[in-house]
């Protein structure tokens, strides 16, 4: 298996003044993404927009990513979370059939408040990696409440030859070291922001997601790079200013301060879906300001 992005970015997804999916700037968006060297997810829940998607779209962005670039390039398909087996199979096989080489596979959510037992866990990734023809990279996210047992993760990847990676959003970074050591040589480990960039790293993680490189592809790429270069100075710099960047967004709205600041840099519309509501004009102005004084140079003088 070739080594991936040590970064992946959560790609935006654009829309214009209507609402509907904006093609040609999501075509000019993920082109500048890769040719800074970072690896790409469409379609994702949070900086996708994914919950906002229909059948169609997800289908259509899918489509438009498989077409941009050429088979084996890290572009892949990320969704949302599922209520069932049957609906992440249904998303993988979408993947596959529009062209791409390589999806997510999240945490079941059942819904309501309610968390699967560790039984219903095997049964549900079991029957989904079973029935997948794609590259496959399980997601151990805290958003459904629950992180996915060490020893699940290690049986699927034993049995399961496509499953490829897996990308863990998880707060405790003792977890993320077991889940590391036991993959080790099995599939890689991303880490689900910034945040645990230099831990994951540290730990012998390939890397880490972002949203952030929306923004500052360049930046994010260069974390990694200095990694690999074993130029510590370097890589301390890069990782700073990729979290005071990350805190300065999220600060002011996570995605719709992403989608503001790209729109008045001129590189795609601004336009959120409902219930998001866009950046208030003053409320940008002072992003603005606070972004300049980060001095990130792939971003043009604000």
């Amino acid at each position: 298996m070739a080594d991936s992005p040590r970064c992946f970015a959560i790609s935006i997804t654009p829309f214009d003044e209507s609402g509907a999916l904006d093609e040609t700037s999501l075509r000019s968006h993920l082109q500048r993404l890769v040719d800074a060297g970072v690896g790409v997810y469409v379609g994702g829940g949070g900086s996708g927009e994914g919950y906002t998607l229909s059948e169609a779209e997800v289908r259509r962005i899918q489509e438009i990513a498989a077409a941009e670039f050429p088979p084996g390039a890290p572009v892949r398909a990320m969704g949302v979370e599922p209520r069932t087996a049957s609906e992440m199979s249904r998303f993988l096989a979408g993947a596959r059939s529009a062209g791409l080489g390589a999806a997510q596979v999240y945490s079941l959510d059942v819904g309501h408040g309610h968390r699967p037992t560790p039984a219903e866990l095997e049964r549900y990734l079991n029957e989904v990696l079973d029935a997948a023809e794609i590259d496959c990279v399980v997601s151990t996210h805290q958003s459904v409440g629950y992180r996915l047992p060490v020893d699940l993760l290690v049986s699927c990847a034993q049995r399961f030859p496509h499953m490829v990676g897996v990308n863990c959003t998880q707060p405790d970074p003792a977890y993320l070291d077991d889940v590391i050591g036991a993959l080790a040589g099995r599939c890689e480990v991303h880490v689900g922001g910034p945040g645990q960039a230099l831990v994951a790293l540290a730990l012998g993680g390939r890397g880490f997601l972002s949203s952030e490189a929306n923004l500052a592809p360049r930046l994010c790429a260069s974390v990694g790079a200095a990694h690999d270069a074993g130029d510590g100075g370097r890589l301390l710099d890069a990782a700073a200013r990729v979290l005071r960047l990350s805190h300065l967004l999220y600060g002011h709205g996570g995605i719709r301060a992403t989608k503001a600041v790209l729109g008045r840099l001129g590189r795609g519309g601004p336009a959120t879906r409902p219930p998001r509501l866009s950046l208030a004009d003053d409320a940008l102005d002072g992003l603005m300001a606070r972004l300049a004084e980060l001095e990130i140079e792939e971003l043009p003088p604000i």
